[in-house]
């Protein structure tokens, strides 16, 4: 008869018989004074690097932990928050009544392709070096080697084929001049720097206009893109792209003062702005003055007829404070243009005097948000939106009085039937008004003066997306580049990046636009206004001649 092992007497000492205490994985409720006192033990204890991996973590938790306790807070929203929203139209938030519900998928027939879309073809490419070639053998008038009645002609259209190289954003050129040495008297000859080398300067000014189209139009940092011209065999250090950069900068800028002075005589004028981060903040270190900590990149789009411009402002103050010194440059004898933003407090100003329309997709996606748990409400409204944004499409290239008239006409019963729906809700308590719904039906009825600006007034637009796609430059910047060492270098970026932008919305090749500033800055200095992105063609032409 067998007996069981005699079990071995536990220990007080950990190792002997007794495993070592487990962590405590429970969430930690921590007070913000407790989260401040732990980031300076990280500060003092840790690397900078680190400690500053350590801090985005918990400003993320801290983030997530405010969202879960906010009321009505849906899984969608923290998906969209952590990760960016993947869509917010109609037919994907509901895809069964795009298909048909509960009816089998009919085949469709293949649609054809919309402008833009398939290969491009030659007219796709207008710097293009365009290279005719005759025929080897026939010319115009030849008798047809085919049939001898007939007589050969030009056709209009010649037959194209797009051929496309690769090649480095930068090329070297070594010019090896002669020196001839006499051997009597020691005096050397050298032989002269051939004109189609260009300047007898290093650096080209197409160098700078390539490495800022980089650095502020692509959101390349200099480290990564001195790597990259390594390996293309082109040695150029970080410092001296930086060097390079701001030296044009200072040449450049007349045409910005320029752009700011037009932009502020713009009718319509959308604004944004997002956060941004400058590690040297001298103002920071003043005994006895409080200053403003939060540092945000402004961007302003004004438009007059046709030509628009861009603007990109980094520092202290909010959109509607730019907005407002900007207007100071205003002519007086104007009337008030069009301020399209969305309803925070940050985008007004108690000096400016503008018409403010608010952006009716900002309105839109407070239903997005919550679509999972009111689903028949929000369809309806996005419903209604999507007929207007419609009746927008249709009318994008009438004439303002006409595209007013047209919504008008279109648009402003959906509006109306809208309001009293959103109305009803309340009225008849079908909504909680503290719920998801409620406060997204507040916040368009709240400020519905401003998102329907677009019936009463010409040239009034629906959104603000316009000036939303355009921050995205700002925003590549800081998700590859994190920050700007100083204001000035903040700075230098506004100026590119509005140069880049404002060619980009005019239809000019950035680069071009950059290299004809820079060749001829002595002539932007003189007369500015002739070198916009729309009319410094015209005045390039008319000094060749």
């Amino acid at each position: 008869m067998g007996c069981s092992k005699r079990r071995k007497a536990k220990t007080d000492k950990p190792g002997f018989g007794q495993a070592k205490p487990a962590l405590d994985r429970r969430f930690l409720d921590m007070t913000p004074e407790q989260v401040a006192a732990l980031m300076e033990r990280v500060d003092a204890s840790m690397v900078p690097e680190d400690a500053a991996y350590l801090r985005g973590m918990a400003a993320t938790v801290r983030c997530l932990e405010e969202e879960i306790k906010t009321k009505g807070t849906s899984i969608r929203r923290l998906r969209a928050l952590a990760f960016g929203a993947s869509t917010e139209t109609t037919r994907k938030l509901f895809p069964d009544k795009a298909n048909g519900k509960g009816k089998p998928k009919e085949a469709k027939e293949p649609k054809e392709p919309k402008p833009g879309h398939g290969p491009k073809g030659s007219k796709a490419f207008p710097m293009a070096v365009r290279v005719k070639v005759p025929h080897a053998t026939l010319r115009t008038g030849d008798c047809c080697p085919e049939c001898p009645k007939g007589r050969l002609y030009p056709k209009s259209q010649p037959a194209v084929m797009v051929r496309i190289v690769g090649m480095s954003p930068l090329h070297a050129k070594v010019i090896e001049r002669e020196v001839l040495r006499c051997n009597g008297c020691g005096e050397s000859f050298t032989a002269a720097h051939p004109e189609e080398a260009g300047s007898q300067q290093k650096y080209d000014e197409t160098v700078p206009a390539m490495i800022s189209l980089f650095r502020f139009g692509t959101g390349m940092p200099y480290s990564r893109f001195s790597r990259f011209l390594l390996n293309l065999g082109i040695p150029l250090p970080t410092t001296t792209m930086s060097d390079l950069v701001m030296n044009a900068a200072d040449l450049l800028d007349p045409a910005l003062d320029e752009l700011m002075r037009w932009a502020a005589q713009g009718e319509l004028i959308y604004q944004d702005d997002t956060v941004m981060k400058i590690l040297d903040r001298p103002d920071l270190r003043k005994d006895g003055k409080k200053a403003r900590k939060g540092v945000y990149t402004t961007g302003l789009i004004s438009q007059f007829g046709t030509n628009r411009v861009a603007l990109f402002i980094t520092g202290t103050q909010h959109a509607g404070e730019n907005l407002a010194d900007l207007l100071k440059l205003r002519m007086a004898d104007l009337a008030k243009p069009i301020q399209m933003c969305d309803a925070l407090a940050a985008n007004t100003c108690k000096n400016l005097d503008t018409i403010v329309a608010h952006c009716l997709a900002h309105a839109r996606r407070k239903f997005v948000e919550v679509v999972d748990r009111f689903p028949e409400e929000c369809r309806h409204l996005l419903e209604v939106l999507k007929e207007i944004y419609k009746n927008d499409a249709v009318s994008k290239d009438m004439s303002p009085p006409e595209r007013l008239r047209f919504h008008q006409e279109h648009s402003g019963k959906l509006m109306a039937d809208l309001e009293e729906w959103l109305q009803g809700q309340f009225r008849e308590r079908l909504v909680e008004p503290n719920s998801g719904l409620g406060k997204a039906i507040a916040y368009m009825l709240n400020h519905w003066q401003g998102l329907t600006l677009f019936l009463r007034e010409p040239g009034a637009p629906l959104d603000n997306n316009q000036i939303e796609r355009g921050l995205k430059r700002a925003i590549m910047h800081r998700k590859n580049s994190l920050f700007y060492k100083t204001q000035e270098g903040a700075r230098v970026g506004d100026l590119y990046m509005s140069l880049i932008h404002s060619a980009e919305l005019n239809g000019v090749n950035p680069f071009e636009y950059l290299v004809a500033l820079l060749r001829n800055h002595a002539f932007v200095e003189e007369n500015p206004e002739e070198w916009m992105p729309w009319n410094y063609q015209e005045t390039l032409a008319g000094i060749s001649q």
